[in-house]
């Protein structure tokens, strides 16, 4: 775990979900690349499919496949396909609910903020059972796809809270963009896409490796 600086008591957290409340970014790579070869498309590393995570699909497909816009549409409505389908695990990790009930018994608001489109979200709020933690969601539906401020800018607005009282958790340099951005405090996890030297880029308060040490970090006061 990396602390870059001592962390306040934050009125609001708010979380990406892929990588950092849930462990999908192996099935969003497969489903990219299984999209592609339906379509008789060479597709992307690994890696480039990673670096991608966070933003709206659609944006998504416009950078990992430049030479191909013709079939945008159709990489796009087949990687949905392939994620109804795909048989990838994606459990949360483990320890989000506890910390995320421990954060709302000290009275602090949560909400998410997602480059997942709205209807996925929604199903997949249902399917993990942690719907009732948090009170807004934003998803790319709704707002800007990340690193825009945008959703962001939403969430303070409807919650009431100041930029200076919320912090953005995420596992990519796009959360961490989007956070610092909105000139917000932002977190990094390393259960997901980038590591804790990548993350550090775009100075994040800290680095957690695991979701007891985000516990500790933001219920240490």
């Amino acid at each position: 775990m990396i602390k870059a600086t001592p962390i306040k008591k934050y009125k609001l957290v708010i979380f990406d979900w892929d990588g950092t409340v849930m462990d999908s970014v192996s099935k969003i790579v497969n489903c990219i690349r299984q999209s592609a070869l339906s379509l008789n498309i060479t597709p992307p590393s690994d890696d480039a499919i990673k670096n991608i995570i966070g933003l709206s699909l659609e944006r998504a497909i416009d950078v990992l496949f430049p030479e191909q816009i013709e079939q945008h549409n159709a990489l796009v409505e087949g990687y949905k396909h392939q994620y109804r389908i795909d048989k990838t695990p994606t459990p949360v990790f483990d320890g989000v609910a506890d910390v995320l009930n421990a954060l709302q018994e000290q009275g602090i608001i949560l909400a998410v903020a997602t480059g997942k489109g709205r209807g996925g979200l929604e199903r997949l709020l249902d399917q993990s059972q942690l719907r009732h933690f948090f009170s807004a969601t934003r998803t790319s539906d709704d707002a800007q796809s990340k690193p825009s401020p945008d959703m962001l800018y939403q969430l303070l607005q409807e919650l009431g809270v100041s930029a200076d009282d919320a912090v953005m958790i995420g596992d990519t340099k796009i959360d961490m963009a989007m956070g610092k951005a909105a000139n917000m405090d932002r977190i990094g996890v390393t259960m997901g896409v980038h590591n804790a030297q990548q993350l550090s880029e775009l100075t994040p308060v800290a680095t957690v490796d695991n979701y007891q040490q985000l516990q500790q970090i933001l219920l240490s006061k």
